[in-house]
C-alpha cells in the first residue's frame, strides 16, 4: 500500500557525498532552440536507489525537475518539469525540443541504500538568435575635461560584446575603461576627439547583431566651436558664453541634482545589518529594508544567492523561515537617471535551536490484531529522507525508506503491513506477537544532519471474549 499523494522534499548539496565524482556532460555540446539533448552522467556507483534532477543553481524545491526510482522505473515530475524532460534508467536526463530557458546549471543527486547521497553538477547553454542591442549613455552632450562618459550595451541575452566607434573597432584597452562583462564603457574627463558615433555588437556561436549608432557631442571650453558628431544642431538655448569667451553647456537643474545611489544598506529593526549574519528561528518571519541616498528615488532589485527575486520594493519579507531560505540576500539600488547602482548584502541563517524528536506509539499499548502508528513528534521540517528498521540500522533490517519525491519504497524486512508517511510516522497493520521488539528510525536533513531514534514496541496478547452467566465479559 503506497500513499497516492506526493510530499515534496527539498534536497541540499550539504549532505554526505560518497564514491567517485559524478560528471554531467551535454550531448551534443553546442545547442540551439528546438534541439534534443542528453545530459550524460558518468561516475555512478551502480548502487543507487533513486535519482533526483534539479534545473537550477541550488538544490531547491522550485528547481526540482523529477525523481526516479531505480527498482521500479517510476518517475515523479517536480515543479520545474516542463513536459520535455525524461530520466533514463542510467540516471541521464533527456530533454526534447530545447527552449532558451533550458540554459543553466543542472544538478543530479543520487541516493544509495545507506541513505548517503552523491551530487553532480553540469551546465548547458542553449544559444538563441540575438535581438538587436541598444547603446545607452549617461548623456549624449558632454563638456570636455569635466564630464564622465558612460556607455552601456543593453541586450536581454548573455553574449560576447564588441564596441565600434565611427564604424571601426574601438581601441578600448587604450582609451576607455571596459567593465569585466564588456557591456559598459567609461571615460573620465571626456575629450573632444571622442565625439562621434558609438555602436555595440553582441554575438554567440549562432548569431550576431549590431546596435544603431548613438551620436555623442562633446563641447569645448576654449574659443573653438564645439566638436560634435553629425546629427541635430545643438540649440543655443542650452549654451552660454563666459566673460572670457568660453562656450559652456548649461546643465539643467533636474539633471545637475541627480545623484546616487550612495550608502546602500540593509536594515533590520532600525539597525544596519549590511555584511552581518542574521540568525532567525525556525518558522518565524523576517523583514529586510534597503536604504540609500539617491535622487531621484532608486529602483530596487533583491537577489537570493545571486538569483534575482520578483520583488521590486524597498523591503523584502521572509516568512516561515526554513533551511531552504538560508543564504545571502542582496539589495541592488539603481538610479533610473544616472544608471548608477549600489548594493548591500546580508547572510540569513537558522538559529542553532534544535527540535528534539521522540517516537510515540498510538495506541500506547497496542494488542495483537490491532494497528499501531509509531508517531514521530518534532520531526525535522527540512527533512531529506528517512528509513525505518526492524532492529539495528542495517540493510537487511530495513522496513522502508521515504525518497526525496515523497514516495516510499519497501526494504528487505518489509512484510506488506507497513506504511510510511511524510511526517516520518510508521503504520504497522494487524499486529502479531512477533512484531514486538526494537524499531529504529534514521533521518537525514537537507543540511546533512543525521539523527537516529529507537523504540521498544510492546505487543499485548489479544483480548478474548468468553460468555458468563450474566452476559459477556472480557479478560486478557
Amino acid at each position: 500500500m503506497v500513499p497516492t499523494g506526493c510530499s515534496w522534499l527539498v534536497l541540499s548539496a550539504a549532505v554526505l557525498s560518497v564514491g567517485a565524482e559524478i560528471s554531467i556532460t551535454p550531448e551534443p555540446a553546442q545547442l540551439a532552440p528546438g534541439d534534443n539533448v542528453t545530459l550524460l552522467v558518468r561516475g555512478l556507483s551502480g548502487e543507487e536507489l533513486a535519482y533526483t534532477w534539479y534545473a537550477g543553481p541550488t538544490l531547491s524545491l522550485s528547481y526540482l525537475v523529477a525523481s526516479y526510482i531505480v527498482s521500479t522505473g517510476d518517475e515523479t515530475p517536480g515543479p520545474a518539469h516542463t513536459g520535455r524532460e525524461a530520466v533514463r534508467p542510467d540516471g541521464s536526463l533527456d530533454i526534447q525540443g530545447l527552449l532558451p530557458g533550458h540554459s543553466g546549471t543542472y544538478i543530479l543527486q543520487t541516493l544509495n541504500r545507506q541513505l548517503q547521497t552523491e551530487v553532480g553538477y553540469g551546465h548547458m547553454q542553449v544559444y538563441e538568435t540575438l535581438a538587436q542591442p541598444t547603446v545607452l549613455a549617461n548623456a549624449t552632450e558632454l563638456v570636455e575635461r569635466r564630464d564622465t562618459l558612460r556607455l552601456l550595451c543593453s541586450s536581454p541575452s548573455p553574449a560576447e560584446v564588441r564596441w565600434f566607434f565611427n564604424g571601426d573597432a574601438l581601441p578600448v584597452a587604450v582609451r576607455l575603461g571596459l567593465s569585466p562583462d564588456g557591456r559598459t564603457l567609461t571615460r573620465h574627463s571626456v575629450r573632444r576627439e571622442e565625439a562621434g558615433a558609438y555602436q555595440c555588437e553582441v554575438r554567440n556561436p549562432v548569431s550576431v547583431s549590431r546596435s544603431e549608432p548613438l551620436n555623442l557631442t562633446v563641447y569645448s571650453i576654449d574659443l573653438k566651436p564645439p566638436l560634435k558628431c553629425a546629427g541635430p544642431t545643438h540649440s543655443s538655448q542650452n549654451t552660454e558664453i563666459s566673460p572670457g569667451g568660453e562656450i559652456i553647456l548649461k546643465i539643467p537643474e533636474q539633471i545637475r541634482d541627480q545623484v546616487g545611489p550612495e550608502r546602500v544598506a540593509i536594515v533590520q529593526d532600525s539597525t544596519t545589518r549590511t555584511g552581518c549574519t542574521i540568525k532567525v528561528d525556525f518558522n518565524t518571519s523576517l523583514t529586510l529594508w534597503c536604504t540609500s541616498r539617491s535622487c531621484p528615488e532608486p529602483e530596487y532589485v533583491w537577489a537570493f544567492n545571486g538569483r534575482a527575486l520578483e520583488n521590486g520594493r524597498d523591503h523584502l519579507n521572509i516568512s516561515g523561515m526554513a533551511a531552504a531560505q538560508e543564504g545571502t540576500y542582496t539589495c541592488i539600488a539603481k538610479n533610473p537617471k544616472t544608471l548608477l547602482s549600489g548594493s548591500a548584502s546580508v547572510v540569513v541563517k537558522l538559529s542553532a535551536a534544535a527540535i528534539s524528536m521522540m517516537i510515540v506509539p498510538v495506541p500506547t499499548k497496542p494488542e495483537e490484531g490491532q494497528d499501531v502508528t509509531l508517531t514521530v513528534q518534532g520531526y525535522p521540517k527540512d527533512l531529506l529522507v528517512y528509513a525505518w528498521y526492524r532492529g539495528p540500522a542495517s540493510e537487511p533490517n530495513r522496513l522502508l525508506s521515504q525518497l526525496p519525491s515523497g514516495n516510499w519504497i519497501a526494504g528487505p524486512a518489509h512484510t506488506g503491513r507497513e506504511v510510511g508517511f511524510a511526517n516520518c510516522s510508521l503504520l504497522v497493520q494487524k499486529l502479531n506477537l512477533t512484531d514486538a521488539g526494537r524499531y529504529m528510525l534514521k533521518t537525514v536533513t537537507v543540511q546533512g544532519k543525521t539523527d537516529t531514534l529507537e523504540l521498544e514496541l510492546q505487543v499485548a496478547h489479544g483480548t478474548a471474549f468468553l460468555p458468563s452467566d450474566t452476559g459477556v465479559y472480557l479478560y486478557k
